[in-house]
């Protein structure tokens, strides 16, 4: 076990804490949530800046760092569908999960091809992560009641599930020649 390894395993052990403190009846309970889920996204790239640095890519790291990242990501979106109840999470949560879905398969079944490479992340995928990740945070952070932030959490989130789109899309042209060929 080593230090990126258990910043990655550190995310998986702070979902049900994340959990716990979105569902806390104080006013500061959103809040905890998000830095809980803020720290959580740090480690996310801290991880893998130090397994790369410090030269400690593991196979292990490499199978768990984008199970806690999925993981965090549909928690946070399944507790705000669940508190906001509306299109405009509803809709996005289910464009980012499917997403995630689909290119999950598709590069496992890539990999098979000996083609993972063509599905590798892109700088794309990169921008859909910032947006997505900010927008979690502010809409994590507050009350479920119509304020500025909230309309800026709905607007990133938008904008993050139409990047995921657009990457999917990218993602699925690059793959299709190993999709279209004969055996």
């Amino acid at each position: 076990m080593n230090i990126p390894n258990i910043l990655t395993s550190l995310r998986v052990v702070l979902i049900p804490v994340f959990i716990l403190f979105y569902y806390l009846p104080f006013g500061w309970s959103y809040l905890a949530a998000a830095i809980i889920f803020t720290i959580a996204s740090v480690t996310d790239w801290l991880d893998g800046y130090l397994a790369r640095k410090l030269d400690q890519s593991t196979p292990f790291g490499a199978f768990l760092d984008p199970v806690a990242d999925k993981l965090m990501v549909v928690v946070a979106l399944i507790l705000l569908v669940q508190s906001h109840a509306n299109f405009w999470i509803t809709l996005p949560a289910m464009v980012i999960i499917g997403r995630e879905i689909v290119i999950s398969a598709l590069r496992e079944w890539m990999a098979e091809l000996g083609a993972r490479a063509q599905v590798a992340v892109s700088n794309l995928g990169k921008y859909k992560t910032t947006a997505q990740m900010v927008a979690l945070i502010v809409l994590l952070a507050n009350p479920v009641t119509f304020t500025w932030w909230v309309l800026l959490g709905y607007v990133l989130l938008g904008i993050a599930a139409v990047l995921t789109l657009w990457s999917m899309i990218i993602y699925l042209r690059a793959a299709w020649p190993h999709m279209r060929t004969e055996k």
